[in-house]
């Protein structure tokens, strides 16, 4: 068997809210890395990513959602950080369980793909 047999095909979701306007895998993992490290700078580490580009992805979510889900904090003896706001934590919640309804209602369908991928596979000798 292929060593990367094991995880195809998985499910990805993407919750379109609008045409533009969409929270999937990425924006969630962020906002998982933020409650992680109390700071969005870290979660943008964490996650390879400018802190430019984190800050602009948590500009966006709050812009798309119309109302905050990550929040400044000020002060203290290491300077300021960041947390979710209770809607933050609702929303990476809520995705989460979308996400797990979803995977477990395709899970035979994407168990017999991953079949039918893993027997082409042997038959074309790869």
């Amino acid at each position: 068997m292929h060593k990367t047999d094991s995880k195809l095909p998985a499910l990805s979701l993407r919750i379109d809210l609008d045409d533009d306007e969409r929270i999937g895998p990425g924006k969630i993992r962020l906002l998982e890395q933020i409650r992680e490290s109390g700071s969005i700078s870290a979660a943008g580490r964490a996650m390879d990513m400018s802190y430019k580009r984190a800050w602009d992805l948590v500009d966006e979510i709050n812009r798309i959602c119309r109302q905050p889900a990550v929040e400044r904090q000020t002060g203290g003896k290491n300077g300021g950080g960041a947390a979710l706001t209770p809607f933050g934590e609702s929303l990476v919640a809520r995705y989460r369980k979308i996400e797990r309804d979803a995977a477990a209602a395709v899970r035979k369908e994407l168990a017999a793909l991953r079949s039918e991928i893993v027997k082409s596979r042997k038959i074309a000798g790869r």
